[in-house]
């Protein structure tokens, strides 16, 4: 048996048995989660009763069982420890101000720090859905969190447009741009900003998160020639949406009825000074009915057909999937993030994500496992078994390690 604090290796465990040692622990080990808390320079001069690591699986268990409290939340992340016999000695829970204290003093940067360790694309050749032809699919794209209605939040992150007859919207919003893994929903890249900020320059951030045999699904949202300039020099390929009056002149004409074309920056319209050339594919889904416009850098029909590009476009519905899971199921109805200031909110954020990635990966290991699509893997009875199954075996202790009794943290 592992001492407290360890983790036993995916080779010798099933996949129940990774359940019921909590995800947390088995996806963010506690060695790694040090690490990170150190390379922050979040370490502790003085014992704490919420030490630095303690409180990075607390946020993380804040996200995985949104809604519940702030007291609540510390209460289901170490029932089972004292019947375990895994306690140095007692430990009481803390209450709510002194929770609020130490994620303020732990801020976003670790569970920023351990996004970017962690959160990988986890689709192996094998897995199901995740590929055409030689290409790794991802789709990038934006979306909002509700956060509370306090002045910090309210100064920075600013609120949406207010609708007719309200004085003012009811929350502030945090925008989130974010890359996902279309065959495994896995989020691999992601920044938080303003309101103001839109979803491209921000989307721009994430670009360094791409690389050659990758191709980017987008929807209309994501124009601007700089944004697809930044995209193509990564050397990932690109299939977007474009909106119909967007000025595509028909360079040549290919035999899979698409055509080549280019595109220009804004400043550039008139001069077309310097073009970038792309294959533009218009289809629509019934006759006479709405016309799609996509522009892709793959330029020869022979490596990928207009009717293939097509149907390959309705993959990037799987990042709306994503979202939904992560603000609908993860968080719950009509979410609301439980931060009061927008250092919190990043880091809550990135607990989200931290945790969504955990159960995405799990459920990809058991896709790989029995052989199915991940797809067919329901997300929200994972969501259930591992908030059953986290409460049972919870992997470390909350009190430091005690050399004479090998409790506590290894």
């Amino acid at each position: 048996m592992p001492r407290p604090g360890q983790v036993k290796s995916s080779a010798d465990e099933r996949l129940s048995d990774r359940i019921a040692l909590g995800v947390l622990t088995r996806a963010f080990p506690p060695e790694l989660v040090d690490e990170v808390v150190a390379a922050c320079g979040r370490v502790e001069q003085r014992n704490r009763l919420l030490p630095a690591r303690v409180v990075v699986y607390f946020v993380l268990a804040m996200c995985l069982f949104s809604g519940q409290g702030y007291e609540e939340v510390a209460r289901l992340l170490t029932h089972g420890l004292e019947r375990m016999g895994r306690w140095a000695g007692t430990w009481r829970v803390p209450t709510t101000a002194a929770i609020g204290r130490a994620r303020l003093r732990l801020g976003p940067e670790p569970l920023r720090a351990l996004f970017a360790r962690v959160c990988r694309p986890v689709a192996t050749r094998e897995t199901s859905g995740s590929w055409y032809r030689g290409w790794r699919l991802v789709a990038v794209d934006g979306t909002t969190f509700d956060v509370p209605d306090t002045e910090a939040n309210a100064a920075f992150f600013g609120r949406p447009g207010v609708c007719r007859g309200q004085e003012k919207s009811a929350y502030p919003q945090a925008r989130v741009a974010a890359l996902v893994e279309c065959g495994t929903h896995a989020v691999f890249a992601a920044e938080v900003g303003p309101l103001a900020v839109h979803e491209t320059e921000l989307a721009q951030r994430l670009s360094g998160s791409l690389t050659a045999g990758m191709l980017v699904l987008a929807d209309r949202g994501f124009r601007g020639f700089d944004l697809w300039r930044a995209v193509a020099a990564t050397g990932a390929d690109l299939l977007w949406r474009v909106k119909s009056d967007a000025v595509l002149p028909v360079r040549a004409l290919l035999e899979d009825g698409s055509y080549l074309s280019e595109i220009v920056a804004a400043k550039d319209k008139n001069r077309r000074a310097n073009p970038a050339r792309v294959r533009v594919i218009e289809y629509t889904l019934t006759p006479g009915g709405t016309v799609y416009r996509l522009i892709t850098t793959i330029l020869d029909p022979k490596a990928a057909s207009a009717t293939s590009l097509a149907a390959l476009y309705a993959q990037r519905w799987e990042i709306e999937n994503t979202l939904d899971e992560i603000k609908t199921h993860q968080g719950g109805p009509r979410l609301v993030l439980r931060s009061q200031h927008p250092a919190g909110v990043e880091q809550e954020v990135f607990g989200f994500l931290l945790v969504h990635h955990a159960l995405r990966d799990l459920m990809h290991q058991a896709a790989q496992h029995t052989g199915q699509d991940p797809d067919r893997i329901s997300f929200t009875r994972t969501l259930r078994i591992v908030r059953r199954h986290v409460t049972d075996q919870a992997a470390y202790s909350p009190l430091p390690t005690d050399p004479g009794t090998g409790h506590g943290p290894a």
